[in-house]
């Protein structure tokens, strides 16, 4: 099923596929639903999952507000309220994503089932950045110039293309072209990246505090996935594991864009993280 549901007054495209338990799977950066297809494909026989565009990206709507964590974990909720799935879930999220699905399994434990973690963005002591208004307000300018310039239509494919190149080890981006086209090629897609990119140090730092106010429950599953090119970026994820108690699962050969490179990883992790809940 591909939907469109209205959260905050914005159009979300929403897809489920599959059957049995739910869980849902949210992409990094710039990054759009057709991102998780490969995972999906392992999935689906065995859970209902749940993908979704946040404001700006993929299919979705431009966004109406500058992300926060607090506002990206609501909108998970919301997202599971959309599609009907009242229980716990399996929350998954990739890099930047990390961040929010951390921050809903802390602050909603009872509709979290467990958590994986598919090479999150890391920051040890995050700090707020002063401004954040005027960041925000000058990144909203600095996307209408792009999108009103028509460089997005020009350069975006080919630069999303590029970017998943360097983010993987396993050669081309598999999109489909003309789904890259659609999605990459368009002003709306700009000014989600950058608006993302300029909050991504607060929402860091949203993550710090809400790490010290709300413990993640002892029984709930966590896994940590990581990418296994980079020692340096490998020690970090190490760190995020012992920070939140979780068990690490080291992705080997994979860049990265884990879900291109190795999605039976993640597949895998998603499944021994329900049967670890099950067991628990």
């Amino acid at each position: 099923m591909s939907a469109f549901v209205r959260i905050g007054g914005v159009a979300h495209h929403v897809v489920v596929q599959g059957h049995g338990p739910v869980c849902l799977l949210s992409g990094g950066l710039g990054q759009a639903w057709f991102d998780w297809d490969a995972v999906t494909r392992l999935l689906a026989p065995y859970r209902t999952v749940v993908r979704f565009d946040r404001p700006g990206l993929g299919l979705s709507a431009h966004a109406r507000v500058a992300p926060s964590l607090l506002g990206e974990a609501d909108r998970i909720g919301r997202v599971l309220d959309a599609c009907g799935a009242t229980g716990p879930v399996t929350v998954v999220g990739h890099s930047l994503a990390g961040l929010h699905c951390e921050a809903f399994a802390r602050l909603r434990p009872e509709r979290t089932a467990a958590l994986v973690l598919v090479d999150s963005s890391v920051e040890e002591d995050a700090r707020p950045r002063p401004a954040p208004a005027l960041r925000a307000g000058a990144t909203r300018a600095c996307g209408t110039v792009l999108a009103a310039s028509g460089l997005p239509y020009a350069l975006g494919p080919a630069l999303r293309r590029a970017a998943v190149r360097l983010a993987r080890t396993g050669g081309r981006d598999p999109a489909p072209r003309d789904l890259v086209r659609r999605v990459y090629g368009t002003g709306r897609a700009t000014r989600a990246v950058l608006a993302e990119n300029a909050g991504y140090r607060d929402v860091a730092a949203q993550l710090v505090a809400v790490r010290r106010q709300f413990p993640l429950p002892e029984e709930l599953p966590v896994t940590v996935l990581a990418a296994g090119e980079s020692r340096r970026w490998l020690e970090r994820q190490v760190w995020l594991a012992r920070t939140l108690d979780a068990r690490l699962r080291i992705s080997p050969g994979s860049g990265h864009l884990v879900m291109l490179d190795r999605p039976e990883d993640v597949a895998r992790a998603v499944l021994d993280a329900g049967t670890a809940q099950a067991e628990a």
